[in-house]
């Protein structure tokens, strides 16, 4: 569920001098801040969940090198993965609630150069395996700084008697091109080069939790015989077959969804409904259990509607089950040609003082003016901070734009990670977010300037890790802490599911309050999220336990041995 038990140990004590401090995946640590941490590292983790905190060493340094180390306890020993946190320096704040100044985002491998004017924090993450013995692993974690060795810091993880599935529970599409990744390396998109790393891309992302549109971008190449459309789908199957059979990583995750690729080959409107019967067919000849989609026009005005209407209709004259997403609040003139409404999370939640969604409606109530087949998703967008950047001079604007969760480097990590929690306590059905290297497009250096629509991130989740910038002769990509933060949400989500699904859907539902009230009113204070992952762990391991015992009395006055 996210939060590492590094910052519940039993006193935050400062470290000594020189040490190191333990302290919350919570707490973004920057340079004008002293946080208070702890002496060990004590983190809880359900099985096939991944968990993080953060080491404080002392400042000044320029080079960061950790002995590896494998956790020990009554099953297979567990690794544990570090990075350095790379700083943006934020020029103009997100909004009011955002600031100046250097900001911790990029998680870089310990071995590239580091900027001794900056913090020295080191990201440390376990994940579980699906089948990993519960119990306790311990060990030591040893560190130097510039070659001069630290005191080792105790590392305990606390595995759990549960298991969070592979693949998200909750359906999710965020954005990413391989020609915007092409562009961020400096390397041609055409490139073996290229499409490796568009696959490198892609596992990153389900790594945490997070499925993807776009991709390769190119649809399949179709010809058109007797109303058929006939498609050549070599080049799609080797790029997507991995993310959708889940073959790509050990644990068999797949995207949650996939959209369909437009062709221009198909001009006319029975072509194009030929098309996107063959997308289907392929999707159920494959057994690719990823919902399939067709994003429609994006966030539609008056004058996009029939274009809106026409694209529907054609889908639909296709004959199968292909929804049609379309990113609107409701509305009445679209109402029926939409299958995934998915509007702005301001469009959730009534809020005083300037309106941000003149259309408000719970996920509940918006259902009631859909078809029964259609979904409710919702997205960020800059609505959540502000389109233009830096602090209106009108106050009531600025509260308006402020305290959303919000995936913008210069918000607290709360606010990054709060669309977990809100997904299972609003319903709704999915999430869509329009791009994670959206920068990359940019002729700007991504590492230091990421302001993009009126935020400092907005529509940029990774870093192009070039030979140039990290060393090496790997082009690589370089996730964000606010990546990081998203998976915990979507782990926090699973929690709360799972809780739900043993019989105590009343706890999860006030669990989830007590994190985000609302779409803006969020807990800033680790602490507070840290006290509702134990008690939610708890409760889920006493339902876990009394149901085996349940199964177990029936076994035995069944006379099963």
């Amino acid at each position: 569920m996210g939060v590492g038990w590094a910052w519940a140990v039993a006193a935050a004590l400062s470290a000594a001098p020189g040490g190191v401090q333990v302290v919350s995946p919570l707490v973004k640590v920057r340079p004008d801040a002293t946080p208070k941490g702890a002496k060990e590292a004590r983190l809880s983790a359900a099985r096939g969940e991944c968990e993080g905190t953060q080491l404080v060493l002392p400042q000044g340094v320029t080079r960061v090198t950790m002995k590896p180390l494998a956790l020990k306890g009554p099953g297979a020993p567990l690794t544990v993965d570090a990075w350095r946190e790379a700083y943006l320096d934020v020029k103009t704040p997100s909004n009011g609630e955002g600031k100046t100044g250097p900001w911790p985002d990029a998680l870089v491998p310990l071995s590239a150069p580091a900027n001794p004017r900056h913090p020295t924090v080191v990201y440390v993450e376990v994940c579980v395996p699906a089948k990993q013995a519960p119990g306790t692993y311990a060990g030591s974690l040893s560190a130097a700084v510039d070659g001069k060795e630290l005191p080792a810091v105790p590392f305990r993880v606390e595995v759990q008697p549960f298991e969070l599935p592979a693949t998200s529970s909750l359906p999710n599409s965020f954005g990413i091109s391989l020609y915007s990744i092409a562009k961020g390396h400096g390397i041609p998109a055409e490139s073996p080069e290229a499409k490796a790393l568009l696959r490198e891309y892609g596992k990153a992302l389900l790594e945490h939790r997070v499925s993807a549109h776009g991709m390769g971008m190119d649809p399949p190449p179709v010809k058109f015989q007797d109303g058929r459309a006939v498609l050549d789908w070599t080049a799609y199957d080797a790029e997507m077959g991995p993310f959708l059979d889940g073959s790509v990583l050990p644990s068999g995750a797949r995207f949650t969804t996939a959209d369909v690729r437009d062709n221009r080959k198909a001009s006319t409107d029975a072509e194009k409904s030929a098309y996107y019967r063959a997308f289907q067919k392929h999707f159920e000849d494959k057994g690719w259990k990823a919902q399939l989609f067709f994003y429609a026009k994006d966030e539609p005005k008056p004058a996009d509607f029939p274009l809106v209407k026409a694209q529907s209709k054609r889908v639909r004259d296709a004959g199968g089950d292909i929804p049609v997403l379309v990113t609107t609040s409701l509305n009445p003139a679209l109402m029926g040609s939409v299958d995934i409404l998915t509007p702005i999370i301001n469009c959730f939640y009534p809020r005083e003082g300037p309106q941000t969604c003149h259309n408000v409606a719970n996920a509940s109530t918006a259902r009631t003016k859909l078809s029964s087949r259609a979904k409710v998703w919702w997205y960020q967008s800059c609505m959540a901070h502000g389109c233009t950047g830096g602090p209106p001079p009108d106050r009531a604007l600025d509260k308006a734009y402020s305290d959303w969760a919000s995936y913008m480097v210069d918000h607290p990590a709360p606010l990054n990670r709060a669309m977990g929690p809100l997904a299972f306590e609003s319903g709704v059905d999915g999430e869509l977010y329009f791009d994670t290297v959206f920068a990359y497009n940019t002729k700007k250096d991504v590492w230091a300037d990421l302001f993009e629509f009126g935020g400092n991130g907005d529509g940029t989740l990774f870093y192009p890790g070039t030979p140039a910038k990290l060393g090496g002769t790997q082009h690589q990509p370089v996730v964000s802490l606010r990546l990081k933060h998203i998976r915990d949400g979507l782990e926090d989500y699973e929690y709360l599911r799972l809780l739900t699904s043993l019989g105590d859907g009343a706890f999860a539902k006030a669990a989830a309050k007590r994190l985000a009230k609302s779409g803006y009113e969020i807990t800033r204070d680790p602490a507070e999220w840290e006290a509702v992952r134990k008690e939610v762990t708890e409760r889920i391991v006493k339902r876990k336990s009394a149901e085996q015992a349940k199964r177990s009395g029936r076994r035995t006055s069944g006379g099963t041995p």
